[in-house]
């Protein structure tokens, strides 16, 4: 059975880590992450960049609005997810606009990171096969 495992982090608490330690704990997580997918237990993995980049998307009443933030109303559940190229946020929100659950709940747009320029920046390269 496949299991999607979400990661939500404390931005306070990020930002309290003493200085260099971000870096330590994230060059861990990726070479964890190798080794759980050179296993085949890690199917896949990415990171979202930060959610002051996100948008949120809902058609109510044949109207479609756009809200700043990754805000769900408390009666929104997470259902699915949705991979998407995109040329520009712009763009996403638009495809976002097309699904038909923005309906009946919300499409949030989100970036995903570079990992791969993560792991250049930590140090954390994944060694070659």
């Amino acid at each position: 059975m496949k299991y999607l495992l979400l990661v939500y982090t404390d931005d306070e608490m990020l930002e309290s880590l003493p200085e260099g330690e971000f870096d330590t704990m994230m060059r861990g997580c990726l070479q964890h992450a190798d080794e759980l997918q050179d296993a085949g237990t890690l199917l896949q993995f990415q990171q979202l960049e930060h959610a002051s980049t996100a948008r949120s998307v809902r058609i109510r009443n044949g109207k479609t609005t756009v809200h700043d933030g990754p805000f769900a109303e408390t009666k929104e559940l997470l259902a699915g997810f949705n991979l998407v190229e995109a040329e520009s946020l712009e763009e996403a929100i638009r495809l976002a606009g097309e699904f038909p659950w923005a309906a009946t709940g919300c499409i949030e747009v989100r970036p995903l990171r570079d990992v791969d320029a993560v792991r250049r920046r930590v140090g954390a390269n994944r060694p070659a096969a």
